[in-house]
């Protein structure tokens, strides 16, 4: 098929080109061209590169119709992050046989009532994030539903491996945190460290796409968590890292509001947003409609992450003990 990627230089891009590549595909892979790949790959080699500034041309109208002109038989959008945008391009392929998938986020839940959460339960979305990607995703099923899109939602949750940052035990971004964690440092946690996390490698990402990809009857009309099988309690995840370091985790704990004042207002934001929601997924339906299974936990997938930023000079830590 011919497959136009958006936002295909991104984080699962990496992984999600390639595999189309290798696959037969024909891939147009549409950015913004300002950064370099997250990882490289002799595929893009193969790979018809679009440069587009999404937001200046939703504004005036264009990116939709550029799209349709592309004459793609199946669109992958990983980035679109509003429901305006999303309409636009929904309007351009109104009609059409191509089929849609766009990569939603767990966010579209908000609180839980009950764990895991199934793509069935009701959806309480806060923060601006999370409210317009369930915008987002009402849009397209709907418009599957009408028969107007074949369309599909993915819901990744934190996408983690290497070349980023990776949600920490504090549930946020602070690379310190794993420094030290490696070398016994305190680390304090909110609250009772209870609360979850719900990784995912970006590669997996890229594997529920390329299912969906290859499953449109399966896919059409429905949404699917994609994650790694299991969820991360924060303290025990905390212990778990200082666990590759040969060290025991040294932990404290504060109720919330007096943990913000143990960080920056950036980190302490960062957190609220994880900790808050504290998201444990089902991945049954992505299991059982497509075939998705995750390579990784939700440990290695952090593991490869902190690796890389090790390997890379930008955090300071010890061998790994079981390296």
């Amino acid at each position: 098929m011919r497959v136009l990627v958006i936002g295909a230089t991104g984080h699962v891009g990496g992984y999600l080109v390639p595999r189309l590549v290798e696959a037969g595909h024909d891939v147009v892979a549409i950015s913004r061209g300002r950064q370099r790949l997250y990882r490289e790959d002799p595929a893009w080699a193969s790979v018809q590169r679009v440069t587009a500034d999404r937001d200046a041309e939703d504004a005036a109208h264009t990116f939709g119709d550029r799209v349709a002109a592309l004459a793609p038989d199946a669109v992958i959008d990983m980035a679109c992050f509003t429901a305006a945008s999303a309409a636009q391009l929904l309007d351009a392929l109104r009609g059409t046989e191509t089929l849609l998938l766009m990569c939603g986020t767990i966010w579209v839940h908000g609180r839980l009532t009950a764990v895991p959460a199934r793509e069935s339960d009701p959806r309480r979305p806060w923060g601006e994030y999370g409210v317009q990607k369930a915008a987002i995703e009402a849009l397209v099923l709907d418009a599957a539903a009408a028969g107007d899109v074949r369309g599909a939602v993915l819901h990744p949750g934190h996408i983690s491996g290497p070349g980023w940052p990776v949600i920490n035990p504090v549930g946020n971004l602070d690379l310190t945190v794993w420094e030290r964690l490696a070398t016994g440092g305190r680390v304090v946690l909110p609250n009772l460290g209870l609360e979850t996390v719900h990784h995912v490698h970006a590669d997996d990402v890229a594997q529920a796409f390329q299912l969906a990809l290859d499953r449109p009857d399966a896919a059409v009309g429905r949404s699917f968590h994609v994650v790694a099988e299991r969820a991360l309690a924060l303290a025990g995840f905390a212990e778990a890292v200082a666990g590759w370091f040969g060290v025991e985790a040294d932990l404290a704990f504060l109720p919330f509001d007096e943990w913000r004042a143990t960080t920056t207002a950036e980190h302490a934001d960062t957190s609220y947003e994880h900790v808050a929601r504290s998201h444990v997924m089902s991945i049954e339906e992505a299991r059982s409609r497509l075939g998705y299974a995750p390579a990784f936990t939700a440990l290695e997938a952090v593991r490869e992450g902190v690796e890389h930023l090790a390997a890379s000079g930008r955090i300071r830590v010890p061998a790994f003990a079981d390296a």
